[in-house]
């Protein structure tokens, strides 16, 4: 099937185009030399400031961990509708854009995580991390653990009572998604104080491998995702030399991390039937089953890349649906 956005008829003329203009900025932005052109980028990644009064019931603030690395993050908190006595789960979420653009306050993502706090009725942790090429692997993971130590053991000024530190999640969309695969793995070797990280919601991670999956290869002419920006991406992350069975791009294969012995969170995948991605995000499902872990698997076989973001596409609002009973099910558990 054709990946053409334009021919597709479940998707709205506002998404198509706001997917497509990303998409056209971040390649006249990236350099056949692995840099990134930041001043023509930036003059089109729109900001949205934080916000002390609600603004759709949800109130916003920017919190600074690390001043020399601008490792901050943006806490969102949703009003709580039902007392003082309300226990809301706190959901540390890392964004996408491929390890090398946008940032936490970009207005998609910052639209996404209101939307995130207010349907879930969760506290958002938005972490921004540092972006590759300028900040390689591991940088993202490690200002990503960061955060989360920050929160466990700093008295943060407005964090929110309600907050539940025992029912914490970790959430990451495309780069984000592996990113928190990453930051969840190191949070197994940390002894946290308060904070117990019970689950893992990854929204079409960004995974790879050397080999060329068929998903890869049947829709390689992705106005969103082809393969050709892929490299691209991994070659800005990665240490140099690296090649893409490096464990932080291809999490099963040869080089791969063993979780057997890992006490790892419960994990639910996201994967949308048009994404270039889609057999190396079931792979990562199939390589958790096969490690013993707690994992499910979700398939919108009509969502293109991205297609999260956007309210206006049905399998947006089904996501949502199945995010709710995912933490449901975790939390009352814990």
């Amino acid at each position: 099937m054709s990946q053409n956005l334009k021919s597709s008829p479940s998707l709205p003329w506002k998404p198509w185009f706001l997917m497509n203009f990303l998409a056209y900025i971040v390649d006249a932005s990236r350099r056949p030399n692995i840099t990134v052109n930041r001043r023509l980028f930036n003059l089109f990644d729109l900001k949205s400031p934080p916000s002390k009064n609600p603004i759709n019931a949800v109130a916003t603030l920017d919190i600074v961990v690390d001043t020399s690395r601008d490792l901050w993050f943006r806490l969102y908190t949703p009003e709580k509708g039902g007392g003082d006595d309300v226990s809301m789960p706190v959901i540390f979420y890392l964004h996408g854009g491929g390890f090398c653009y946008l940032q936490a306050n970009s207005f998609s993502f910052d639209r996404f995580c209101r939307r995130l706090a207010k349907e879930l009725h969760a506290v958002i942790v938005s972490i921004n991390y540092r972006l590759a090429p300028e900040h390689r692997y591991p940088s993202q993971c490690e200002d990503g653990i960061d955060v989360l130590k920050f929160v466990d053991t700093t008295n943060i000024e407005r964090f929110p009572s309600c907050a539940n530190l025992k029912h914490c999640y970790i959430v990451g969309d495309n780069a984000g998604g592996n990113l928190a695969h990453q930051v969840a793995l190191r949070a197994t070797q940390n002894n946290f104080l308060k904070l117990e990280i019970i689950g893992l919601i990854a929204i079409q991670p960004l995974f790879g491998g050397e080999e060329r999956t068929e998903s890869e290869i049947r829709l390689h002419k992705s106005t969103l995702l082809p393969m050709e920006r892929t490299d691209w991406m991994w070659k800005a992350l990665l240490p140099k030399g690296s090649n893409k069975d490096h464990p932080a791009v291809n999490i099963f294969g040869p080089n791969a991390v063993d979780i057997s012995d890992v006490k790892f969170p419960a994990t639910i995948v996201f994967v949308g039937g048009l994404d270039t991605l889609q057999d190396w995000q079931k792979r990562y499902y199939e390589g958790l089953k096969k490690s013993g872990k707690e994992a499910y698997l979700i398939e919108y076989p009509n969502a293109v890349h991205s297609f999260y973001s956007h309210p206006e596409i049905p399998e947006s609002f089904m996501l949502i649906e199945e995010c709710k009973d995912f933490i449901r099910i975790q939390s009352a558990k814990s």
